[in-house]
């Protein structure tokens, strides 16, 4: 404005918004463009920075721990050689220097994955601005491949039998022999079994549902509960029943118990970590149920599996849920013919009836 403005440059403004006008340019659009250019996130900002924000963006959506393996794992394999660095300004060569000394230390699977969160950034920093391109590209294939391990577990009958009667001889406390009775059962993830709350459940309905902030996928998990599943938590409810974990700590009633009970429960029965998890319920149930013939989308449905399309998994929800709650109580069912079996014997490990006897 007059007299910050003269008005030879009013005119000369004015001379170019006509200009504009007759070339079909809108000025109001073309100011919000510039505007957006101007207010631009500024370059030079550093591959730390650029991570942490990101992180601090991403991870409220993440489920409990996801997010700090992530920052952790930045921290301590990509920060310390390129963290101080201009995120514009690294070369291919050097991320792959950063990612390579992790699979120099054997922990191929950790590079892999170092290298797709550092993927990330790159692109959430090019989505604002601080870097042109996404530079992991480039280093598709430089890393060894990752061997796929499976989680030990028992998928032979006759083993089944004698791994669930070891279960309920498992002479410690009542809560750790019911989580071990109980896994089978419902074959859901270790963490999502140990840190189960009683309002969760509805054992009128046979029902547990799992909220999505505790799964790993963040989408609700729908659990039928068998006759068997029931049974045991209403064994278990006049012990921790007006708490708000199913399976508290030893130490504190307030916490869920450790994420390494099962597992030590499954030692102290005799069974090594070579033979059998509490990961491997799970792995036990998805090979035994596809080969008795269910459907396998059932079956992935129940094993809360990721459903890449938002549309098809809410049909496949919708279109499972009887021939899932039919298929938990036939899973019960057939496990107890299992239990009943006596042509194997459970391992004596120190925690089991049998070697205490």
């Amino acid at each position: 404005m007059y007299p910050d403005v003269s008005l030879k440059e009013a005119r000369d403004h004015l001379d170019d918004v006509r200009r504009n006008l007759r070339a079909g340019i809108d000025p109001g659009a073309e100011r919000k463009i510039q505007g957006m250019v101007f207010h631009a996130p500024p370059s030079g900002a550093t591959f730390e920075t650029v991570a942490r924000e990101w992180f601090g963006k991403h991870s409220p959506s993440w489920a409990p721990g996801h997010g700090d393996k992530i920052i952790r794992r930045l921290e301590l394999n990509i920060f310390p050689w390129l963290g101080a660095k201009p995120i514009a300004d690294i070369k291919p060569l050097e991320l792959l220097g950063a990612v390579q000394r992790i699979e120099q230390r054997g922990a191929n699977e950790t590079a892999h994955r170092a290298l797709q969160n550092c993927g990330r950034v790159f692109r959430y920093a090019v989505a604002t601005g601080r870097a042109e391109r996404d530079i992991t590209r480039d280093l598709l294939g430089a890393l060894a491949p990752v061997v796929e391990r499976h989680h030990a577990s028992i998928v032979e009958p006759k083993a089944v039998g004698a791994l669930l009667r070891a279960s309920d001889g498992y002479a410690g406390s009542l809560v750790v022999r019911c989580a071990l009775r109980l896994a089978p059962l419902v074959f859901v993830r270790p963490g999502e079994l140990r840190m189960a709350e009683w309002d969760e459940f509805n054992l009128d309905a046979g029902e547990w549902r799992i909220p999505a902030a505790r799964m790993k996928m963040r989408a609700p998990h729908f659990v039928p509960l068998s006759t068997q599943a029931i049974e045991i938590l209403l064994e278990l409810h006049p012990l921790t029943g007006d708490k708000r974990f199913v399976f508290p700590g030893e130490r504190s009633r307030d916490r869920p118990m450790s994420n390494n009970t099962v597992n030590a429960a499954l030692r102290r029965l005799g069974y090594s970590s070579e033979q059998m998890t509490g990961h491997g319920f799970r792995s036990m149930a998805s090979t035994l149920l596809n080969e008795q013939g269910w459907h396998p989308d059932a079956i992935e449905r129940q094993l809360a599996h990721q459903e890449p399309n938002e549309i098809r998994a809410a049909y496949n929800y919708a279109k499972h849920l009887p021939e899932r709650r039919k298929m938990m109580q036939a899973w019960a069912d057939y496990l107890y013919r299992l239990r009943a079996s006596s042509t194997s014997n459970p391992p004596k490990g120190r925690g089991s009836v049998q070697a205490q006897a």
